[in-house]
């Protein structure tokens, strides 16, 4: 039977053109050893190997050999079947840790990538070109610092609306410490973040963010010019110093590179889990959401350099419903009685009334609805509907009533935005929608 070819390199031609001139006597062994770069002793045996099967001997034996760790045949066509139908927009190391966790195929990420690269497949998650930056330091201990922002990008597969998704990352760790989706960037999202933020970690010493209007003034660059120029506090702003938290603006996404390469990991790898789970709505996504971040932060976290956590844990006066809200001023009339986003509302008494033309504060939170406050304390509200004077009419008519479905177009707010839909016990339709409204208006700026 005719012996397999094998075709010598250049390397392998030139070695053993040397050892065959120290067989011959040409040159010495220590000659050959210093111009071949090997040991006195290698040079004795690929002689002996010469000797015995000529230009063979200065083969490798396993050359043409399949290697002992080449995965089978089957397990190679099943992983490129399972790329092409099921994971073709995962990129390569997302798909390496599906292989791992649903499949128990165990290969690594080079030996995947050759696989996928031979086979003329490309990841989808493109790299542009580096930039040189400045690199800053991380802070030593988690708490320190979180940076904060949202994304909108296409989620959900079949859907073309773009969907933005708030989040936070500890500075320190790398630690993804929340993540929220809603139809639009929004106080709302923002709030939500902030608050699983502190009920899982705790208070933050200061937070990153860039210079959106829901964290700073639009007036801040003109003051920094101009000192008569006056800057008030956004809603967000004010939250952050009831909470003795540090706000830094960033002047550039750069800055804050390491959400920035976050919403770049997410992107690739949120869309991918969700077709894999039949996720296709914002409610769906948000509870996937809370027990995703774990998994994530097991894989991409890091160590601080100090050990010791810096978050502070929340106050027992401090509640979050009281702190995470719209806080506007009003002022009421000798019933309790206010006015707040076209609507009247008046305020549960428990005790003392309080007096006429008095200065409250209405608080207004998707999660407690809307509360007054009144020298720290806070006291419930409910719809108030002045009564209307009895007009005589000839012929009175029945009043037309109709309750729109669950799937109505004003029912679309914060119910989409994966809030809590809050309702006050009793409240008709009519009074209910309007109520939905003041809500929206004041946590997503009348955006739906």
């Amino acid at each position: 039977m005719e012996k397999d070819k094998i075709t010598m390199s250049q390397s392998q031609l030139n070695r053993y053109d040397i050892i065959s001139k120290a067989i011959a006597g040409f040159i010495t062994i220590k000659e050959a050893s210093q111009a071949l770069g090997i040991s006195a002793r290698q040079v004795k045996r690929l002689k002996k190997a010469v000797r015995e099967k000529d230009a063979q001997g200065v083969i490798h034996g396993n050359t043409a050999k399949p290697s002992a760790n080449r995965l089978p045949d089957h397990v190679r066509a099943t992983i490129l079947k399972l790329y092409r139908e099921k994971y073709q927009n995962s990129n390569f190391k997302h798909f390496q840790e599906i292989l791992s966790e649903y499949h128990s195929i165990e290969i690594s990420y080079a030996a995947l990538h050759g696989l996928l690269a031979r086979e003329g497949i490309k990841s989808p998650k493109t790299r542009r070109r580096f930039k040189p930056h400045r690199r800053r330091a991380r802070r030593p201990q988690a708490g320190l610092m979180i940076q904060v922002d949202a994304t909108p990008y296409r989620w959900f597969k079949g859907d073309r609306k773009m969907y933005s998704l708030h989040g936070c990352i500890d500075d320190a760790t790398s630690q993804v410490t929340a993540l929220y989706m809603c139809r639009n960037e929004c106080l709302h999202g923002y709030f939500e973040t902030l608050r699983m933020t502190i009920q899982t970690f705790g208070v933050p010493q200061s937070l990153y963010a860039d210079r959106h209007t829901i964290f700073q003034s639009p007036n801040t660059k003109k003051h920094e010019i101009d000192s008569s120029v006056p800057v008030n506090d956004t809603q967000f702003g004010r939250c952050l110093k009831e909470l003795s938290i540090t706000l830094i603006g960033a002047k550039s996404p750069q800055a804050k590179g390491r959400i920035e390469r976050l919403w770049g990991t997410l992107q690739s790898r949120l869309p991918v889990e969700f077709v894999m789970r039949g996720i296709a709505s914002l409610e769906a996504a948000n509870e996937f959401l809370k027990q995703y971040v774990y998994a994530f932060n097991s894989n991409f976290a890091v160590e601080p350099r100090n050990a010791q956590n810096a978050f502070r844990k929340l106050r027992a006066d401090e509640n979050l419903d009281h702190v995470l809200c719209v806080k506007e001023k009003r002022v009421v009339d000798a019933g309790g009685v206010f006015s707040y986003g076209g609507r009247s509302f008046q305020i549960v008494h428990t005790g003392t009334m309080l007096p006429a033309k008095s200065q409250i504060d209405v608080l207004v939170s998707a999660n407690a609805g809307i509360m007054a406050s009144f020298k720290g304390r806070v006291f419930q509200v409910l719809p108030f509907v002045s009564p209307k004077r009895r007009v005589q009419s000839a012929e009175p008519k029945e009043p037309r009533r109709h309750s729109p479905p669950p799937d109505h177009a004003w029912r679309a707010g914060l119910k989409q935005h994966g809030a809590p839909f809050w309702k006050y016990e009793g409240e008709d339709e009519d009074a209910y929608r309007e109520t939905v409204r003041v809500l929206e208006n004041a946590l997503l700026g009348g955006r739906r």
